[in-house]
């Protein structure tokens, strides 16, 4: 792999120079007021980024798996029942983990490649005359298949339910790059990870509790030490961190959030989508499918590619590394050899989104599909060129 080139994963993302920069710092005491300096607008700065003005910030050196488990461990017991749909890898493993903690889990099995159906929510949250679920789990960005998902339906399914469960939502590839609007979804908790739309190295789980969340945590019954939000609650108050933190990272993450708040969220957010709108132009220039069944549910941070039944998608990936030194996603669990995947995350450009697509274009013609050379790049490039991004921010 080439440190020349960007890589096209759906995270760990690009790293912006400044970024970088900002988590190489010299040690200093973190039980100094110079680490409330860095802590306290780090977490504050996520708060804006999630459109929170209830949510409590939790930083926790672990990736965005170790946020799945705080939310677990800190607000359900075991037996307790929880709702969630599995429609990819990491719906998926949620899914795993909330059994191995001894939760009864009912899950709404759903198509890889379909968004969650609210629908299905609202059925199983209706019969549930006696509360017996306490929470809902919901994938806002399942990243292994790309479909992003609506969480105010969902939110909307426990309303018209009339029902009290908590809202857990993975925003891990979504959060920071895609619109996502705690408060107004009713979120109860929300779990994310630096390394995807906070553009960091991979060190941190970002969640956000709901006062309605934190409440729960007194009578939750399962055991927890390191991920026990009440001892970050405590040492947060006095001005500290419960034991030692990745203060380089949190330096980062800080810069990171007045990076996307400088640009402005909406900026951001239309970034994405612009530069998501040129790949699939060019997926579809390819002839081929995005494994996103309907627009509506289509990521603006990932796309999963559908390749021909005879054809390993794994291959492309394979290449691109060997070759030309470049690196995109591989397809796992149900769609494993049958998708490639093209990240468009965090730092990047639709300039250099049209290297991305250029190299899977090589790859997939070297490989002997039936793909014109140049045909996927010209699509992207008739997107890009009609209202770039670059375009808008220098007019403005």
């Amino acid at each position: 792999m080439s440190s020349q080139n960007p890589v096209f994963i759906p995270g760990p993302t690009n790293i912006p120079e400044d970024i970088r920069k900002a988590c190489d710092i010299a040690t200093i005491d973190h039980r100094s007021a110079q680490f409330q300096d860095i802590l306290n607008p780090a977490r504050s700065g996520v708060a804006q980024v999630i459109k929170s003005e209830a949510a409590e910030v939790f930083l926790f050196s672990a990736s965005g798996t170790g946020g799945w488990e705080t939310a677990i461990s800190n607000t359900l017991s075991p037996g307790d029942h929880v709702l969630i749909a599995r429609n990819g890898m990491f719906s998926h493993r949620w899914i795993d983990m909330c059994e191995r903690f001894g939760l009864t889990v009912s899950i709404i099995e759903t198509d890889w490649g379909k968004g969650l159906p609210a629908d299905k929510y609202e059925e199983h949250l209706k019969a549930d005359s006696g509360h017996q679920i306490k929470a809902v789990l919901a994938t806002h960005n399942e990243t292994a298949t790309g479909v992003v998902s609506d969480i105010g339906a969902i939110r909307a399914a426990l309303d018209s339910a009339r029902h009290p469960a908590l809202l857990f939502v993975d925003g891990v590839s979504s959060i920071g790059s895609m619109d996502f609007r705690f408060d107004d979804w009713g979120v109860d908790i929300a779990v994310t990870g630096s390394q995807k739309g906070f553009m960091l190295p991979v060190g941190l789980a970002i969640v956000a509790f709901s006062p309605k969340a934190i409440a729960a945590c007194e009578s939750a019954q399962h055991h927890r030490t390191y991920f026990d939000i009440r001892d970050m609650q405590r040492s947060y108050a006095a001005g500290g961190y419960p034991y030692t933190p990745a203060v380089g990272l949190m330096n980062g993450l800080r810069l990171a959030c007045d990076k996307l708040l400088d640009e402005g969220l909406d900026n951001v957010f239309a970034r994405h989508a612009h530069i998501a709108d040129g790949v699939r132009a060019a997926v579809s220039a390819w002839g081929l499918d995005l494994c996103a069944e309907r627009p509506e549910w289509y990521s603006n941070t990932v796309s999963a590619i559908t390749v021909p039944a005879h054809f390993d998608a794994t291959s492309i990936v394979t290449h691109a590394a060997d070759r030309y030194g470049v690196a995109f996603g591989v397809g796992l669990g149900d769609v494993a050899g049958k998708v490639f995947r093209i990240g468009h995350l965090g730092q990047l450009s639709d300039v250099l989104a049209l290297s991305g697509i250029a190299t899977a274009e090589m790859c997939m013609v070297d490989l002997g599909l039936n793909i014109a050379l140049g045909s996927g790049v010209a699509a992207a490039q008739e997107v890009y060129r009609v209202g770039s991004v670059f375009e808008a921010k220098n007019a403005a």
